[in-house]
């Protein structure tokens, strides 16, 4: 037997086009509300969210957001910041820094390793915030492209040293032809699930994982003959492509910042 929750979890999908009506204030509630619910580490809240209610703001994130122009339409868009500032402006308002000095030794910064933990606090706040949506009738989309542009970012929402935008996502009800659309298809549990250890697939394995969705992924291609794969096409679409290089360039600009 299938629950609600469960039930919800298997019918999401990605909706990028929304209906022209805004979600009311109670269901925009209830979708923060759910993410600060989320499992935290050490319940510390390593996150926090900024809602992007300002056209010209929206506007301006579909340009450094690799050009998607639903995220303007879109009636609610959350960028999800792993965030460290609050903690260290606290500790400095607790008297840790005058600590540090009695003691004499330096105060510690937050690391990368710190940045890690608080990523995965920020996305799972973003997923739970997902699936609650889901279960309104309030399709959702991640925009990862946030990690682009970060220099941009950093200054459209003032953001300090140790709070950095590491996913977006936005809301709406769906359109007719969104509700239609087929879900995508996932990889076998066999290749995704191992136990125990790590395993590397051959040859053989990758064909079978992708057997059945080669046509699907082949079917935007112009010249299929300059594309004989799945593989190439994911390399050349996504991989290679400009914008992953932006991407691996910001994140590195998020990285400096950090631990400068």
């Amino acid at each position: 037997m299938m629950n609600p929750v469960l039930e919800t979890i298997r019918q999401r999908k990605s909706v990028r086009a929304y209906e022209d009506k805004p979600l009311p204030e109670d269901v925009r509630d209830m979708i923060l509300k759910s993410a600060m619910r989320a499992p935290t580490a050490g319940n510390m809240m390593l996150y926090s969210i900024i809602e992007v209610s300002d056209q010209e703001a929206k506007d301006k994130l579909v340009e450094t957001c690799d050009n998607q122009p639903f995220i303007a339409k879109a009636p609610l868009v959350l960028i999800f910041l792993a965030d460290y500032q609050r903690w260290v402006d606290y500790f400095k308002v607790s008297g840790v820094e005058q600590l540090c000095i009695e003691k004499g030794v330096p105060m510690v910064k937050p690391e990368e390793g710190d940045l890690f933990l608080a990523c995965c606090d920020a996305l799972i706040a973003a997923q739970t915030a997902v699936i609650a949506a889901e279960s309104m009738g309030v399709g959702s989309c991640y925009i990862g492209d946030i990690l682009e542009n970060y220099e941009i970012h950093r200054e459209m929402f003032d953001l300090p040293q140790y709070a950095v935008p590491i996913c977006m996502v936005c809301f709406g009800y769906p359109s007719v032809k969104q509700k239609e659309r087929e879900r995508t298809k996932r990889f076998g549990e066999e290749f995704i699930v191992y136990k125990n250890q790590y395993r590397r697939l051959g040859e053989e394995e990758f064909k079978e994982m992708y057997a059945g969705t080669h046509k699907r992924m082949m079917a935007g291609s112009a010249d299929k003959r300059d594309q004989p794969s799945v593989g190439i096409r994911m390399y050349k679409r996504k991989f290679s492509a400009e914008y992953a290089v932006e991407m691996r360039r910001s994140v590195r600009a998020i990285l400096d910042a950090w631990i400068a």
